[in-house]
């Protein structure tokens, strides 16, 4: 399965013009605070190209801005190559270090991580400017969508370390979470400095939308990771499941990896089609009514941004007899240790 493989979205978005001053920001910090430990992991991180995605997902961010949401957008990602499939003696510390990560929204904005590792320390700084002049609403909301996500990724290092294999409607649910989108888009206000109206976040419409648009970008992450994963021997990716649970050829797999990707995308696309009527049955307002669509843009934002960078970045293309292909190969996720106290 290429990492090309191409899907036919009708809306285009923005990019941010900040990439340049935000980049060279951003990755000085990755070095200061320890997030990468030697030169073949700060390569390898660089050639991952986040500022690009950064730009992407979100580009409506003040230059200032794009430099925390870039140190924001590494977190998640390196932490997720500390989950080693050849090391299921580390599913302690992980989720040690996971339930420092939640903990973090929930305690005053700058307290010191409990757990001191070079994740948690970035971590704890990164969301001190992340919640500035948000809501406690928003706050909250954000830190759910957060635990959500690394409780998920904890639950996948247990079922790892057991062999479990999951079956479609399971593993469906469950990449819902893993993706990690439906905090991503709440970044997306932050981003802007709006926030959705509460009435409208928990309307079925709305839900399903984000929904929709977390299982669009999940699917197609599994599609374009696919090779990378399989040489890591990692189970949950969609095409793996349904070769598992259908008894087909990775061919096979593929192909409806792709039919359910382009199905939830149009599920999408009629969520987004309903909410005119939405903002109608709740009577809002103008001004209202233009924060539900910049949180529709948010959410369109991941959705073609994420696919425009997944087209080209370093993460998941073969480099062969790299060092990362190497660490791969021996089900080693990360060339560097993250979660060892600083």
């Amino acid at each position: 399965m290429p990492q090309d493989v191409r899907f036919d979205l009708p809306f285009t978005t923005p990019v941010s013009e900040h990439l340049a001053y935000a980049r060279e920001q951003h990755l000085q910090w990755v070095r200061e605070m320890g997030l990468v430990r030697s030169q073949a992991g700060f390569e390898e991180y660089v050639s991952w190209d986040l500022p690009q995605a950064a730009i992407r997902t979100y580009p409506h961010a003040s230059a200032d801005d794009m430099v925390v949401l870039m140190n924001w957008f590494s977190l998640a990602f390196l932490f997720d190559d500390q989950f080693d499939t050849g090391r299921p003696d580390r599913a302690d510390r992980i989720a040690e270090v996971a339930r420092e990560l939640i903990a973090t929204p929930l305690r005053p904005a700058g307290s010191e991580p409990r757990v001191l590792c070079p994740i948690t320390v970035a971590w704890a700084e990164v969301w001190a400017q992340l919640s500035d002049g948000m809501s406690l609403a928003w706050r909250t909301r954000f830190a759910a969508s957060w635990g959500r996500f690394l409780v998920a990724h904890s639950e996948e290092v247990d079922l790892a370390a057991r062999g479990a294999a999951l079956g479609l409607e399971e593993y469906t649910d469950f990449r819902r979470r893993t993706v990690g989108i439906h905090h991503s888009i709440d970044a997306g206000e932050r981003s802007r400095r709006f926030e959705v109206p509460a009435q409208v976040q928990a309307h079925p419409v709305m839900i399903g939308l984000r929904d929709a648009a977390a299982d669009t970008i999940g699917f197609m992450n599994d599609i374009h990771s696919f090779e990378r994963e399989k040489r890591r021997g990692d189970g949950h990716n969609l095409i793996v499941v349904l070769r598992h649970e259908r008894g087909c050829s990775w061919e096979e797999a593929a192909d409806d990896a792709i039919r359910m990707t382009t199905e939830r995308l149009s599920d999408y696309l009629e969520y987004e089609a309903q909410v005119p009527a939405m903002c109608d049955e709740l009577n809002l307002s103008e001004a209202d009514r233009d924060l539900v669509w910049m949180g529709v843009e948010a959410a369109r934002h991941w959705i073609n941004g994420n696919y425009e960078w997944a087209l080209t970045t370093g993460r998941y293309a073969a480099v062969k007899d790299s060092p990362a292909a190497v660490a791969e190969e021996q089900g080693r996720g990360s060339l560097d240790d993250l979660l060892t106290a600083v």
